[in-house]
């Protein structure tokens, strides 16, 4: 039986965790070394390997834990509810998440442009929730609730104009002009997909 974690274990692991994070989401799995994420923690590298044996280590816990976070707002689309009520509330979980956690964001985005070499065996997972979704927007659409559209690609556009606003933050803020994009981004969203999903 193992014993539990002392409150200065539970501290250090959370450190390495947000240290790593912080440094996966700015260098990338390959560009990320353990003595940045150490330095980070402000642990020693012997101490950060006490708690996590390799990179890879850190990095599959940090995904795993993410991508159960990124699938939140998606398993919350109530099948019940009015159409493009549910599909736009959908878009604001997501623009919420870019915006409050914009590091994991990237984390993710890296992974994936990589070809999810930490994250493949999760992504029969993703396909399963997304046809799921697919299957009740189709219903939406026989019934005359929403314009009849493509649900995949509906997601995937979703997700690009979401993401967008975290992957490439430093961006937007540059070409607006200002700090808080957020609110004029989901104006903007929404006003689209009302427009692209009224029957």
């Amino acid at each position: 039986m193992t014993k539990p974690a002392t409150r200065i274990q539970k501290k250090n692991r959370t450190a390495i965790l947000a240290a790593a994070l912080e440094v996966f989401s700015q260098f990338g799995f390959r560009g990320a070394t353990l003595d940045q994420i150490a330095d980070a923690a402000g642990l020693s590298k012997p101490n950060l390997l006490y708690y996590f044996p390799s990179k890879e280590e850190i990095h599959q816990q940090l995904l795993t834990s993410l991508l159960s976070a990124w699938l939140d707002p998606l398993r919350k689309m109530d099948d019940a509810g009015d159409p493009i009520e549910e599909i736009l509330g959908y878009a604001k979980r997501k623009l919420d998440l870019s915006r409050d956690y914009p590091r994991e964001s990237r984390l993710f985005a890296n992974e994936v442009l990589q070809g999810v070499p930490h994250l493949g065996d999760t992504m029969p997972a993703l396909k399963t929730l997304v046809d799921e979704k697919a299957k009740v927007i189709n219903g939406w659409a026989k019934a005359g609730k929403i314009v009849a559209i493509d649900p995949h690609h509906l997601m995937f556009l979703i997700w690009a104009q979401t993401q967008h606003y975290a992957d490439f933050d430093a961006q937007v803020r540059a070409v607006l002009g200002r700090d808080d994009p957020f609110p004029e981004a989901f104006a903007f969203m929404e006003h689209m997909l009302r427009r692209t999903l009224a029957p």
